[in-house]
C-alpha cells in the first residue's frame, strides 16, 4: 500500500500562499542555519506528488530543486509535453489522487510527499494521508490560499511531537487517527 505524508509550511492564520500565490512571507524567515527536517522527511519517500500551483511555482525558482522522482496531477497539464529540461524526472497525469495512489502502488512506490495546497486537500478529503508536518510561521497575512478547505467530515489528528526553533517557527507533526 502506498502511504501519503506532508510536510508544509503555513502562516499563523492558515495560509500556504498570498492569493497571487506568492510566498515572500515564507521565504523572509528562511533561515540556513535552522535545520527544519526536511532532509530528514524526505528521506524515505519514493516519489513527489504535486498539484500544477505547486509545479508552477516550482519552476519560478530557477533550477529544478528535487532529486526524487515527481507526477504532477493536473486535468490541464495532463495532455502537455513535460518540458525537455525535466524529461525523466517528472510526468503529468489527470488521474484523481485514490487513482494515482492505487497506480503507484502498482509501481512499487510506498511513501510519497504530497505538496500543493488544493492537492492536499483533496487527499484529506479522500482519507490518503497518514501524517502532516505543519511548520507555522509567526506571522499572519490576512488572507490567501489556505491549507486547509472544506471537509465533508472532521478529520481527527493525534499530536505526534511539537518543536519551536528560535527563528520562532513551530513544527507540529499529527498523524491521522482511524
Amino acid at each position: 500500500m502506498t502511504t501519503a505524508h506532508i510536510f508544509i509550511a503555513t502562516s499563523l492564520d492558515g495560509f500556504i500562499a498570498r492569493s497571487d500565490g506568492n510566498i515572500d512571507w515564507l521565504l523572509q524567515r528562511d533561515d540556513p542555519n535552522e535545520d527544519h527536517g526536511y532532509a530528514s522527511f524526505i528521506a524515505d519517500k519514493d516519489m513527489i506528488v504535486m498539484g500544477r500551483g505547486c509545479y508552477e511555482k516550482v519552476l519560478t525558482f530557477g533550477a529544478w530543486p528535487y532529486e526524487l522522482p515527481v507526477l504532477v496531477l493536473s486535468e490541464k497539464l495532463a495532455d502537455t509535453p513535460v518540458p525537455e529540461a525535466l524529461q525523466g524526472k517528472l510526468r503529468f497525469s489527470r488521474l484523481a489522487p485514490k487513482d494515482a495512489m492505487a497506480k503507484l502502488a502498482g509501481e512499487n512506490v510506498r511513501r510519497v510527499y504530497v505538496d500543493g495546497g488544493q492537492l492536499v486537500q483533496s487527499f484529506l478529503r479522500d482519507g490518503l494521508v497518514s501524517d502532516l508536518v505543519i511548520t507555522t510561521v509567526p506571522v499572519l497575512i490576512g488572507s490567501g490560499r489556505p491549507l486547509f478547505g472544506e471537509l465533508p467530515k472532521d478529520i481527527d489528528l493525534k499530536l505526534v511531537s511539537s518543536h519551536s526553533f528560535p527563528s520562532g517557527l513551530v513544527q507540529s507533526t499529527y498523524r491521522l487517527t482511524p
